[in-house]
């Protein structure tokens, strides 16, 4: 379970079904990291992409806050899904764009299609390889995803070397 913190659906809590293997990111770092990126930007005019979406919960709480273009990525049909049908729910679907697709894959097929994004926000699963990591980086600031001056947010655990 996790709730969104902000914006037209505070405090709404949202209960993904027992048998989703996730693990949203907390309301005390969405609190943070939100906390950070409302004080430098403009939510409602940015575009987003939301890699390894999960459950939602980034993208749901960008939209809550005003974002009305938000990309997210999601290979597991059933969260995906989740994320479609929550977004419904909320009354968000046009504010979010579900694709499901392998991130890697998406990533490099993206830049052929012109689209950037102001805000890249990824949660990749813990246990992916250190290397992929690296891949997904340069992925991201070397295929044109990133607008110039853009933001990347990417989320690891302190054991990843991140350069």
């Amino acid at each position: 379970m996790y709730r969104i913190i902000s914006g037209v659906w505070k405090g709404k809590k949202i209960s993904a079904p027992k048998n989703f293997e996730v693990r949203p990111t907390t309301d005390f770092a969405k609190e943070a990291l939100f906390s950070i990126l409302e004080h430098r930007l403009d939510l409602s005019s940015l575009s987003v992409l939301d890699l390894f979406a999960g459950i939602g919960s980034i993208s749901l709480e960008l939209a809550s806050r005003g974002c009305k273009d938000i990309t997210s990525v999601e290979m597991n049909a059933k969260h995906a899904g989740f994320i479609s049908s929550t977004a419904k729910d909320l009354d968000f679907s046009s504010q979010i764009n579900i694709l499901r697709a392998n991130v890697f894959d998406w990533l490099k097929k993206a830049k052929n299609q012109g689209k950037s994004f102001d805000l890249v926000f990824a949660d990749p699963p813990f246990d992916l390889p250190e290397n992929e990591y690296q891949e997904l980086i340069s992925l991201i600031l070397s295929e044109g995803i990133l607008k110039e001056n853009g933001c990347f947010v990417l989320e690891h655990q302190s054991r990843h070397k991140i350069e």
